[in-house]
């Protein structure tokens, strides 16, 4: 294999938790590579947010917690140590001014994921001491007396091929959501060949498909309901908010918080539905009382039924349930019922669940227990998150905790 780099520190992957590992250890003594087989940074997290990058959550971490899945224990270091409110500083130390919306979600003042993406890579490239190579891929890290060797290939080329060796390096891969950007588990792969266990994954965030789904829902936004989601006929999740009816099925806020159990649920072969309440402020008895003023003998149900809904779920809510009537109109009204057959895929998951075992990995600073002078960061580790800005702090609160182990583990040498 042709030439050999020796660095102190070699990040995998320059998305948002590779990136923040590599502006965190710019300007100190280590020698870094930051390595990335596309030919540009932050792919993925130029699709965020719809486009417009939800960096964080502003919530304690009381509030926070309770996101975090499946063991908020083991993030908990790591974001006491770095922040959502760490996280506002670096960015605005980078120049990139934020904004705090609706739900304590942060996003830049610009709207424009780009930008955020940008204020990272100013940072790394103006940096001495960081190398950043594109179209590179790590094949292979290996054990030696040295440290740890990487085997990288140049993915413009397949068959120019380098090493790497370091006494530390951080796997940031991501997952497999949005495999388009490059995410195709490179991560689990490298991890499961050095000894790491690597549970069962499965695309979150993703879109739920009803069964006999009615396209005519496509494009509407109900806003203000409550969405339950029953496995084998028990509630186990009850949400409120905004619910999107997609190409794809069931997304928005509402659908995305429910579908990590939903897919879990689907994957193990359990029944499971959704439960939309169109009126979840509105009491049972105090809804029937108005339906019972309000009704005119003679008016078409479809008529009465837009002073209750928009008008593009009217003809799709009677469909869903072809014996209504004014008198169990009360009763439907709190209880769409949407059997779910299916999920979309990683193809447009937000986020990846599962991945390297985190009962491998030290939650002070995410180092491998298993191999020394290996770390993780962000969504490669079994590690994820809801929506709302919680899965990109999570990337940045554990690049932190990586690259500061990293540093202080130099200084002792």
């Amino acid at each position: 294999m042709g030439e050999c780099k020796e660095y102190d520190l070699v990040i995998i992957g320059a998305g948002a938790a590779g990136m923040t590992a590599a502006v965190l250890a710019a300007g100190s003594s280590l020698r870094v590579a930051l390595v990335e087989k596309n030919s540009q940074c932050g792919r993925k997290l130029l699709l965020t947010g719809k486009g417009r990058c939800n960096i964080t959550n502003t919530r304690p971490w009381e509030e926070l917690s309770p996101h975090i899945h499946p063991d908020a224990a083991f993030f908990r270091p790591a974001f006491m140590s770095f922040s959502n409110t760490d996280t506002v500083a670096m960015f605005q130390s980078l120049g990139l001014p934020v904004t705090v919306e609706r739900g304590m979600r942060v996003f830049p003042q610009s709207g424009r994921s780009s930008d955020v993406r940008d204020a990272l890579l100013r940072r790394i490239v103006s940096s001495d001491n960081i190398d950043l190579e594109y179209n590179s891929e790590v094949v292979s890290i290996d054990r030696t007396s040295c440290g740890l060797t990487l085997s990288v290939m140049r993915t413009e080329e397949r068959i120019s091929a380098y090493s790497l060796r370091a006494a530390a390096v951080i796997i940031a891969t991501g997952g497999l959501s949005y495999p388009a950007t490059g995410s195709t588990g490179d991560g689990y792969r490298l991890a499961g060949r050095l000894g790491h266990t690597v549970t069962p994954t499965m695309p979150s965030l993703t879109a739920l498909v009803p069964e006999k789904y009615n396209f005519a829902l496509i494009g509407l936004t109900l806003r203000n309901v409550s969405l339950s989601l029953l496995v084998d006929g028990g509630v186990v999740q009850t949400e409120f908010g905004e619910l999107t009816f997609t190409d794809g099925g069931l997304e928005g806020a509402l659908g995305f918080r429910v579908s990590r159990r939903a897919v879990k649920a689907l994957t193990e072969g359990k029944k499971v539905e959704a439960v939309i309440d169109l009126k979840p402020a509105v009491p049972a008895a105090e809804l029937k009382a108005r339906v019972e003023r309000e009704y005119r003998p003679g008016l078409g149900l479809d008529r009465f039924l837009e002073r209750f809904l928009p008008l593009q779920a009217v003809r799709p809510f009677i469909e869903a349930a072809p014996s209504l009537t004014v008198q169990n109109l009360p009763v439907r009204l709190k209880n769409w019922r949407m059997p779910i057959k299916g999920f979309v895929d990683y193809r447009r998951a937000v986020v990846t669940a599962g991945g390297v075992s985190l009962k491998e990995i030290s939650r002070k600073t995410m180092e491998s227990k298993l191999v020394p002078g290996l770390y993780f960061a962000g969504e490669v580790m079994d590690l994820d998150a809801d929506t709302g800005g919680y899965n990109l702090q999570i990337a940045f609160s554990t690049a932190a905790a990586a690259v500061r182990s990293v540093i202080n583990r130099s200084t002792l040498r």
